[in-house]
């Protein structure tokens, strides 16, 4: 199947990564399909710098390409100097996946013939292969990125390919050596941060009940994150006594993937590195409060989601507008340790 007037040869196909990291993992179930459908397509990704990174650890991803804007920058100047330089990449196709009207501007500026995307913002003119979403058909994300690699009206084949990541096992190994971390008895990985809000946050002591039986068990533990996650790790290192390596704020993401990649159990929130730990395909515990795994799950076979149903949850917000977050309050460390 073809892109309309596309060069004689290899397909090339331009994918407008989204600016988070969960989403940029799930995007891979995208490109898993191009490649299903075009076996000898050239897939590059154009992401923000946060993310970028992810696309080199992506299979069947041939190049990345930095898009460096503030989140939310509408930057025309910027954006024409990207579509120069992506116009000399002769690309046949490009699939949008953000929905707003700014990030289809490098595709039309870059002269690139097919523009694909999800109707949105007024994207008229700038997407000339826009697509009319209905949610209720598609109604996990991973299904709406996937569904832009086919035809309008061809139906996704089940079951779906799942976002793979590659670690690289020489920077772990340095990792490892550099923060003098010990992997001999097993390995938990807690990741209690999530950029979206501490609506999203299972609790610092809660975490930390999780880490002492762990640690018990005679595994290390790595808490790991950003270094907005700086206050939670600490207060969850205080609260044990020993055995339990902080690394939030010291590591890059592809650092923590590698680490990640490590380990025997993941423990999550609802965050960008749950979808990291499942695309490494490792025993991920994920626990949700304010959200909800209808739209984006944990997508690995070794995922457990523990929730705690309550009449208000989820309410999808940053913050828990009741004041007593007790969807993750509520929430006990045994749920956890029983699946560990």
């Amino acid at each position: 199947m073809a892109c309309r007037g596309e060069r004689p040869g290899r397909l090339k196909i331009l994918v407008v990564a989204p600016a988070w990291v969960g989403d940029m993992v799930m995007a891979h179930c995208l490109v898993r399909v191009l490649r299903a459908v075009h076996p000898d397509c050239e897939i590059h990704m154009l992401a923000p710098p946060a993310v970028e990174p992810l696309a080199q650890r992506m299979p069947g991803v041939a190049a990345s390409h930095v898009f460096a804007l503030a989140h939310g920058e509408l930057a025309l100047n910027k954006r024409r100097g990207v579509a120069l330089e992506m116009r000399g990449h002769e690309f046949d196709q490009a699939i949008v996946l953000p929905n707003s009207f700014k990030s289809a501007l490098v595709p039309l500026w870059a002269k690139i013939q097919r523009r694909t995307g999800w109707s949105g913002e007024m994207r008229y003119g700038v997407l000339n292969d826009r697509r009319i979403l209905r949610k209720s058909h598609l109604p996990l994300m991973i299904e709406r990125f996937m569904a832009l690699a086919l035809e309008p009206g061809q139906l996704l084949d089940k079951p779906y390919p799942l976002p793979q990541l590659q670690a690289d096992t020489a920077n772990a190994a340095s990792l490892v050596s550099r923060f003098e971390l010990d992997c001999s008895g097993g390995v938990s990985v807690m990741c209690p941060g999530a950029e979206f809000g501490p609506a999203k946050r299972w609790p610092a002591e809660h975490f930390a009940a999780v880490a002492r039986h762990a640690v018990g068990l005679g595994r290390e533990v790595w808490l790991i994150g950003s270094p907005s996650d700086a206050d939670v790790c600490g207060e969850i290192e205080s609260l044990i006594p020993a055995g339990v390596a902080n690394l939030c704020g010291k590591t890059r993401l592809v650092d923590a993937l590698d680490l990640i990649s490590l380990s025997d159990t993941v423990i999550t929130n609802d965050s960008g590195l749950m979808h990291v730990a499942c695309a490494l395909e490792r025993a991920v515990i994920a626990v949700f409060g304010s959200t909800s795994p209808d739209f984006t799950p944990p997508l690995g076979t070794r995922a457990t989601v523990v929730r705690e149903p309550i009449e208000c949850s989820p309410c999808f917000q940053r913050e828990c507008p009741l004041g007593h977050q007790r969807c993750l309050r509520d929430l006990q460390p045994e749920r956890v340790v029983e699946v560990m």
